[in-house]
């Protein structure tokens, strides 16, 4: 249980439901719509694409920051997931989908 105190916020420890729906749903939707769908695209078209990777990563890092520095360490590795698969597949969607199994393996692996 220390390693999920040391990485899980209360909202991964014990989420309501209310959290579920917005860790599943709302989050990876609207924070993909934005950092994929907006900002990535954004660079892609006044950048190379190694930049625009790692600054939208980035940019997901720091959104994150209000759940603390673990917090936005900890999802940049994904974010370059997520970013990768944008630009494989230009589709934000796509992103979003990642996102949510990935909050779905948080709620399970802190649950515990």
């Amino acid at each position: 249980m220390l390693a999920s105190t040391a990485f899980c916020g209360p909202a991964l420890l014990s989420p309501d439901p209310g959290a579920v729906f917005r860790l599943l749903l709302v989050a990876p939707l609207l924070e993909e719509w934005i950092m994929r769908a907006g900002l990535h695209h954004w660079l892609l078209h006044r950048t190379a694409p190694v930049p625009a990777l790692l600054g939208s990563a980035a940019a997901f890092s720091a959104l994150h920051l209000g759940s603390g520095l673990t917090a936005a360490a900890l999802v940049f590795g994904p974010g370059l997931l997520f970013g990768a698969a944008y630009q494989r597949w230009r589709d934000w969607r796509v992103c979003a989908l990642l996102h949510g199994l990935c909050n779905a393996f948080a709620i399970s692996a802190c649950g515990v």
